[in-house]
């Protein structure tokens, strides 16, 4: 980025050229300084598992706001993840995502739309693994909520980021991120499991020549939070001729509470109205209602004993369908570990 780009306004940028890396992972954060240190830590070189800093970078696009990401965690970001301060006049994260692309290096672009997500140790490798395995991969990792029940739900309870600060320190998520596992549970979208079409992922993965058709994420999504704007990207990629589905059912993106448009940080019945305005956006936009992608996903990776429980929910879940009556194939390599 130029000298007159890096002193403008609008932007705030923290570059290190380097060799061309693999993957760029674009991060979006508002509002949220505490969850996205948390969630940076975990996508860190020193956290993540059989990868380098030369494999990938991070790319963390912040929209402003009055509580950002202190200058002094800034400063001490490992040398793969550069910073993006900018300003936004639209109250969704579309734009923050294309911005945070337009500056990827990588030869596969990773969006994470909520840096509430915290992920595993795996989720890196995993893609790369993935992107190796198939030139038309399309990467996805399954979502959590930290807590015993939806937090949109556990809000009622008097849920809170303190209990989830709390909750999430008593783990020692650092030493062993698959512990996450142990403090949560499916998230709405992928509630159904492994085996069943999941409605999005808030870590997903594909070619750089996947987002450059798609043209990235859409910005007629500019309803408060982005309205189903990730879903549409989820959607989009993996119904793209020619792209294989990989999942990682041995990782996850673990959702700490920050007080979300849809994850309890309103009364029930406003957010049941921003829901049916955010259903009703969709429409309009493409001309029918928002229905999951059907694929059959190959599976990436190890299965940790902590996500044992999870897979034993999956399968509860697809021996509930008629249309898998027929046994499940496992395949690409997937296995406990």
């Amino acid at each position: 980025m130029d000298a007159c780009k890096q002193d403008s306004p609008m932007f705030k940028i923290r570059v290190h050229p380097r060799t061309r890396p693999v993957l760029s992972i674009v991060l979006v954060v508002y509002d949220m300084p505490r969850q996205a240190l948390n969630t940076i830590a975990t996508l860190c070189a020193a956290y993540q598992r059989n990868v380098n800093e030369g494999d990938y970078e991070v790319i963390v696009v912040e929209n402003r706001s009055d509580n950002t990401i202190p200058d002094a965690e800034i400063a001490a970001f490992p040398r793969n993840i550069r910073y993006l301060l900018r300003d936004e006049t639209q109250p969704t994260p579309v734009h923050a995502v294309n911005a945070g692309a337009d500056l990827a290096r990588g030869d596969h672009i990773c969006v994470m739309i909520d840096g509430a997500r915290m992920v595993t140790p795996g989720v890196v490798s995993g893609i790369l693994k993935s992107h190796r395995s198939a030139a038309g991969a399309v990467v996805t990792v399954p979502g959590y909520h930290i807590g015993s029940e939806l937090q949109q739900d556990a809000v009622e309870s008097g849920y809170d980021e303190a209990t989830d600060r709390a909750l999430v320190g008593s783990i020692g998520w650092q030493y062993n991120g698959y512990a996450l596992f142990d403090i949560a549970c499916f998230s709405e979208s992928c509630a159904v499991g492994f085996f069943l079409p999941n409605g999005e992922s808030n870590c997903i993965s594909m070619p750089r020549r996947f987002w450059d058709v798609l043209k990235g994420c859409d910005p007629r999504f500019n309803i408060r939070g982005g309205g189903l704007c990730n879903l549409d990207l989820y959607k989009r990629a993996l119904e793209m001729p020619g792209s294989q589905h990989f999942l990682l059912p041995g990782e996850g993106t673990f959702h700490q509470f920050h007080g979300g448009v849809t994850t309890g940080g309103e009364a029930r019945c406003h957010r049941e109205a921003l829901i049916n305005d955010i259903r009703a956006q969709y429409r309009s936009i493409r001309g029918k209602d928002y229905t999951r992608p059907e694929t059959r996903p190959q599976f990436m990776g190890e299965i940790p004993p902590e996500a044992m429980r999870f897979m034993a929910i999956s399968v509860d879940k697809a021996r509930e369908q008629e249309r898998y009556s027929q046994p499940v194939e496992l395949r690409a390599g997937a296995s406990a570990a």
